[in-house]
């Protein structure tokens, strides 16, 4: 649940209504799928995605698929620098620039949360996104959306040219390529029963676990859309794609003080887990790729230096009002690297002689 999801839910609902629910839905499937896929390979073969690219692979190819998947991480931190800079104007007052700039340290502050073990950070977290995702559902029963035009939302159109563009950014915010590689490797760290009973099990309750994370997703994902379609959409005001405006969706359940304070910290939240995520997943696509491992936080800085520079470059030349624009866009280029991270999991999974009887 990081900003971009925010960003793509809001510009998709206040622009076009209801009409790209059935993107939303059709994403969380792919993800699920892609996602079983990426547990089977590694409880089959205790391989993670990368790994097994390095194994397959010609070196050049390798490289490409390394830098690729680079990119899309950087395109990920990139909404988190965003969702952090925009949560701390919200809470704080702090101009954009000032937030993007105080992102760099918050890989100092994530390496202290890390010494108190990451269950207590996780619990933290789910706990802060549920707060939002329970203030958003009853936000919704409040707004109370007309459920016929909410149903015609599941039929596929694409109203626009326009629509096609956010529908991309809807598909690279829910699948999220890196996390194809990052689900691979932790399947790694749990104990699995190595006899045919105990892999088609393991598998089993993967897929389980994926798909209650993703209905879980899918859902709040699924509130933010209806909320946008059927305040601003129905208001006419089709222009608010940023989420600096949409806290006041929460302003009609939770109050005008309490709307910016709740939405500022569940950002700030949804940003920290997803960089969690996202500096995992780049450790374990170096190691897998280049076979070179590096320690966490020049690994993070890294990362988060390259994401702030197009987040300098549009506030310093656009302004402000032009982060959503850049947040939808990041998704974008998110969703162009779900193929290049897809096409060798599938290749791997239905390859008869390595797979087996666990072949797809």
């Amino acid at each position: 649940m990081d900003p971009g999801n925010w960003a793509t839910d809001i510009a998709g609902g206040s622009r076009f209504g209801y009409a790209l629910i059935w993107v939303l839905l059709m994403s969380s499937l792919m993800s699920l799928l892609l996602q079983s896929l990426s547990a089977r390979l590694c409880i089959v073969r205790q391989l993670d995605l990368a790994q097994a690219s390095r194994r397959t692979y010609h070196p050049v190819v390798n490289f490409f698929l390394w830098l690729l998947a680079e990119i899309a991480i950087a395109a990920t931190d990139l909404a988190e620098v965003l969702g952090m800079a925009i949560g701390l104007q919200l809470i704080f007052g702090l101009p954009l620039i000032w937030g993007v700039t105080l992102t760099v340290f918050d890989t100092l502050l994530l390496l202290l949360l890390q010494s108190y073990g990451m269950r207590k950070i996780e619990a933290f977290i789910v706990a802060l996104v549920a707060i939002i995702g329970a203030s958003f559902l009853l936000e919704m029963y409040f707004a109370k959306p007309a459920l016929g035009e909410l149903a015609s939302g599941f039929i596929p159109s694409l109203p626009s040219d326009e629509a096609l563009y956010i529908a991309i950014g809807i598909i690279g915010a829910t699948v999220m390529p890196h996390n194809l590689y990052l689900h691979s490797s932790l399947v790694q760290t749990r104990r699995i029963d190595t006899t045919s009973k105990g892999i088609w099990t393991a598998i089993k309750y993967n897929f389980l676990d994926s798909a209650i994370a993703l209905n879980a997703a899918f859902f709040v994902n699924a509130a933010i859309l209806i909320l946008a379609a059927s305040t601003f959409f129905k208001a006419g005001l089709y222009e608010i794609s940023d989420i600096q405006d949409a806290h006041r969706l929460l302003e009609p359940l939770l109050g005008t003080q309490w709307a910016p304070l709740l939405f500022g910290i569940a950002l700030i939240a949804a940003g920290q887990s997803s960089t969690i995520t996202g500096t995992l997943a780049g450790q374990i696509v170096m190691e897998g790729y280049l076979n070179l491992r590096i320690a966490p936080w020049i690994r993070r800085l890294i990362t988060r230096i390259i994401a702030i520079i197009p987040a300098y470059i549009v506030i310093l030349l656009y302004g402000e009002g032009e982060t959503g624009e850049l947040l939808v866009f990041s998704q974008g280029i998110l969703s162009l690297q779900v193929g290049l991270a897809s096409f060798p999991l599938i290749h791997f999974t239905s390859d008869k002689e390595k797979m087996g009887e666990f072949v797809i």
